[in-house]
Formats: structure tokens, C-alpha cells, sequence
């Protein structure tokens, strides 16, 4: 096996706004990057790039420019990193599932026959078991927090309207899944094509939701509505009329996930706007992440127990 080589910046190293920024702007290259054997794994908490030496070289000037990086090397170390990836251990709210689904994606994009794609291919497995046997699970994930947060906005048994969810992504998608619209009168998705996503929607037979585009959001004030943002895909254009539709609709609250906040300060002062970097958000990562925390060193001794079973994947051919 070449050997192979990473490089890395994550939210430990940088604020967690400029990690997310950085991510933004790097996350589109994984395609074309991969092409060129590279493994991407941009989220809002890292930047990472995984591949042998050729295909790293003058990488780091491209995607790290003036940053500071860590750097690993040989497969074994490689691939124990992944896995601690893969098993939310290095995720900002600890024990996460999402991260996974992310690394999977990352993965997919490369070609299944280079040694990186069957090292991370390898590492996914081996952290996502090593969570399940740890149950090293988040008792604050993003849906559980979304619910805490809408249980606070109604806690003298007033009933809910609508919940709106804007992004159809994995995360969007996952709330629905997680029943966190089930108080609600009706839960909606909104999305600039809703064609494209009942016929991705299909295979979820199970998801009892309406469609609506950003423009038909707010045709009235709906005070015991919630809405949801689950998505970082939103260009200037995009924010602007989603902006201009919650101040119509005027919602109990707005809960935003997206590492980047969607609306601008000056556009919601007269809005409930929650986002993942408030003191309200915090608390509940903050408490989840103190419940996990004395399980790292089984979760790390699981990985590295598995790893070190596994070895002989690793070793170079004499």
C-alpha cells in the first residue's frame, strides 16, 4: 500500500464560525479533488484531505491558505482517525450520528479502487460500531434540542400550528424521520424545487409532509408556528426572500442549524432567532457532551483494540 498522507483543520484550531466559513468555501471542491484521488471531508466542524503524496502535493496551499494544519501519516494512523471521526468522538456535539452520513458521502465521491477509499471505507465501519457498542449516542442531537427548544415555546399546553422545515437534506430529512413535528397541526418542507424532492421522498413513504416553495411562506402571521433552517446551502438571493417570508409569517421562534446563520441580525431584531452558536442552543450541547465525555477513553481503547486486530490490512507489501 502507498504511503498514504492527511492533512487537517478542525474546530479545535479555529472558531467555530470561521471553521464553518472555511468549510463553505471548500466543501464544493470535493468532486473535482477526488477526480485527483483526494479524499474531502469538509463539514461545519472540519477540513480534512486524505490521499497518497502525489495526489496531496501543494493541496494544503489550496485549500489552507495562511492556516495553520495538522498533518498525519501511514494508513494505521489514518485510517484511527477516520474511525474516531465516524464515531462522533471529534464532533462538536459529542455522539452525534450525523458525521457518519457526512464521511460517507466524502467517501463515495472517490474511486472505490485507490487505497484511501478502502482505508476510510475500513474506518467508517470500524467507529460506527465502536459507538454502537459504547452507546456513545447524543442524548442532546439536533432533533432532541429542535424539541427541547419547542417545548419551552409552548409550555402552558398551548397546541402548535405548523412546523416548517426549510432544506431537504440529511439533516431535514432526519428531523422529520425523528417525529420532532408530531405536536404540530402539519409539518411543511420548504424548498426552491419541490418536484425534485417528492421523487427524492419516495423511498420515505413514511413522511406525512406538505411541500411549499420560499415565496408562499407568510401569506399570514402564524404566531404558533415554529420553523426550523436545516440547511447551509443558501447563496444571498436565497436568504434574502427566506428573510423577507419570516418577517411576513412571524413565528413563534426560528431555529437555525446552519453553521452559517441564514438571516442577518439587523433583518430578524423583531424575531425569536435562535442559532447553534446562542447560549440557549449551547446549554444542551454543553450538558450532552458532559454526559459522554467519560466514555472517550473506552470509545478510543474500542477503536484501537479493533485497529490493532486489523493490522495486518495495514502492512506494506516487502
Amino acid at each position: 500500500m502507498p504511503e498514504l498522507l492527511g492533512i487537517y483543520v478542525d474546530h479545535r484550531m479555529a472558531t467555530p464560525l470561521a471553521m464553518a466559513q472555511l468549510s463553505a468555501k471548500i466543501k464544493p471542491l470535493a468532486p473535482e479533488l477526488a477526480k485527483g484521488g483526494v479524499l474531502l471531508l469538509a463539514t461545519c466542524a472540519r477540513v480534512e484531505a486524505y490521499g497518497d503524496e502525489p495526489a496531496l502535493r501543494n493541496i494544503d496551499s489550496r485549500i489552507f491558505p495562511g492556516l495553520s494544519y495538522e498533518s498525519i501519516e501511514g494508513a494505521a494512523e489514518i485510517a484511527k482517525r477516520l474511525a474516531e471521526i465516524a464515531s462522533s468522538a471529534h464532533s462538536q456535539i459529542l455522539g452525534e450520528s450525523y458525521v457518519s452520513q457526512q464521511l460517507t458521502k466524502s467517501i463515495e465521491l472517490v474511486n472505490q479502487n485507490l487505497p484511501i477509499f478502502q482505508v476510510a471505507r475500513f474506518a467508517l465501519d470500524i467507529g460506527w460500531a465502536a459507538r454502537e457498542r459504547q452507546r456513545f449516542i447524543a442524548s442532546f442531537n439536533y432533533d432532541q434540542i429542535v424539541r427541547e427548544i419547542i417545548a419551552d415555546r409552548f409550555r402552558n399546553g398551548e397546541l402548535p400550528d405548523r412546523l416548517y422545515i426549510i432544506g431537504a437534506g440529511m439533516l431535514g430529512r432526519g428531523l422529520i424521520k425523528s417525529g420532532v413535528g408530531e405536536r404540530f397541526r402539519s409539518a411543511t418542507i420548504i424548498t426552491r424545487n419541490p418536484n425534485n424532492l417528492r421523487k427524492r421522498l419516495r423511498r420515505y413513504a413514511d413522511m406525512e409532509v406538505t411541500l411549499m416553495r420560499p415565496d408562499e411562506i407568510g401569506q399570514q402571521q402564524e404566531p404558533r408556528s415554529i420553523v426550523v433552517i436545516a440547511t447551509d446551502h443558501v447563496n444571498d438571493e436565497y436568504g434574502t426572500t427566506l428573510q423577507n417570508a419570516l418577517l411576513r409569517l412571524e413565528p413563534r421562534t426560528i431555529v437555525d442549524l446552519s453553521s452559517i446563520p441564514v438571516l442577518s441580525d439587523a433583518g430578524v431584531r423583531r424575531l425569536n432567532y435562535v442559532t447553534i452558536y446562542d447560549e440557549e442552543f449551547l446549554r444542551f450541547v454543553e450538558q450532552n457532551n458532559k454526559q459522554l465525555a467519560p466514555k472517550l477513553p473506552l470509545l478510543f481503547s474500542d477503536i484501537e483494540a479493533t485497529l490493532q486486530g486489523c493490522r495486518s490490512v495495514f502492512a506494506k507489501p516487502t
